[in-house]
């Protein structure tokens, strides 16, 4: 009976176009990325490497910022407790943000057993609630209060991800898949600003995307796309075609942050960068029928560009650890990597309706 019912649901899965969208041309994005790497890096030179710098390194360092503090979204699993465990090798003070408290725990405690001297600290949030974004923004300060450590922090990695399958709303009425991917990392991002600014030492904000947003040939950055409430209404539920808005927006914020950040500091000394870690095996598939998501796994490591998270870390820790001055730049490809990503990624008129509509919505949910 429930092997009839698996096939059934696995059939009606296959004649889905979001199906064969995530199938076809996500393949076809990874590939095309990896082309694009190499023709920028060896025919022309609109690629870049650019080499770590260690936060033991004095210029991440003060009296008053001995231990540079990183937060990290997504912690508990892939590629957020591969970048928390590298990160605390790397000397930061790492806080775990993630959903779940008992997930939390178990990360935690992983990390200590192979590094004894990582000083951890985690928080329960739901960044798809903006309640709950805030609630963590007042419990950080706290935190850095009774801990009598410098009110600011260093390090800001918007890893959190989600693939939904099927529509689910948050409490503000949006799109959950919109508002993990995109609006909570905005939010996030917005309220902990004053804090990256507060920084004595040089400060950044690194945003997860993924070479999905190629697929997106064109966007409207209104209040019922951002939200993600016009794609409630479809059916069925266009949930890969989401998840490429999701990362595109990412892109675009980071880009629009970076000029924003650039017009009121001309020294550099809050940085915004993009990251793309490629196709990494992790649990984001969680929601695909298993025989769909084990047979993605095995072509996408036949093509040779399916990475562990171990390796697919690689990636942000480059953004990460990138020099201070390093910013508006999208990281690919591992070894201080970098290249370009979409042309629409980089339309200026885009970004900043963008941002004027998450703004808006921000200010909604804040009076509310």
């Amino acid at each position: 009976m429930e092997l009839g019912k698996s096939v059934i649901e696995g059939f009606n899965f296959m004649c889905n176009v979001q199906f064969w969208r995530m199938a076809v041309l996500w393949t076809f994005s990874i590939i095309f990325s990896y082309l694009k790497l190499f023709c920028e890096s060896f025919f022309s030179q609109k690629s870049k490497c650019y080499r770590r710098f260690s936060p033991k390194d004095s210029i991440f360092t003060t009296n008053s910022v001995s231990r540079p503090v990183c937060i990290i979204t997504g912690a508990t699993s892939g590629l957020g407790a591969a970048a928390a465990y590298a990160l605390s090798k790397e000397g930061f003070y790492i806080v775990l943000v993630g959903r779940s408290s008992e997930l939390l725990s178990k990360a935690i405690s992983d990390i200590k057993n192979r590094n004894s001297d990582a000083c951890l600290k985690s928080f329960e949030v739901d960044l798809s609630s903006f309640k709950s974004i805030i609630e963590f923004k007042h419990s950080l300060e706290k935190w850095l209060w009774d801990s009598s450590m410098h009110p600011s922090i260093q390090l800001l990695v918007n890893n959190a991800g989600i693939l939904a399958t099927s529509p689910r709303s948050t409490s503000e009425g949006f799109d959950q898949m919109m508002a993990t991917n995109y609006i909570g990392a905005f939010c996030l991002t917005k309220v902990l600003l004053p804090l990256l600014e507060h920084s004595p030492v040089p400060s950044r904000v690194v945003n997860v995307t993924s070479f999905t947003h190629w697929n997106v040939c064109c966007m409207q950055a209104n209040k019922e796309t951002v939200s993600g409430k016009c794609f409630m209404k479809s059916k069925p539920y266009p949930y890969a075609h989401i998840y490429e808005y999701s990362k595109l927006c990412m892109l675009l914020f980071s880009y629009e942050l970076h000029r924003q950040v650039a017009l009121v500091d001309k020294s550099r000394h809050l940085s915004v960068l993009a990251v793309d870690p490629g196709a990494v095996k992790t649990n984001i598939m969680r929601e695909i029928p298993w025989c769909f998501s084990w047979m993605a796994f095995k072509v996408l490591k036949l093509l040779g560009v399916l990475q562990s998270p171990e390796n697919g870390v690689c990636s942000i820790l480059d953004a990460a650890l990138a020099p201070p001055e390093v910013s508006g730049v999208y990281f690919f490809g591992g070894n201080g990597r970098s290249m370009n990503s979409s042309l629409l990624s980089y339309d200026t008129r885009l970004a900043k309706d963008l941002w004027a509509t998450s703004c808006n919505l921000f200010e909604e949910m804040g009076n509310e």
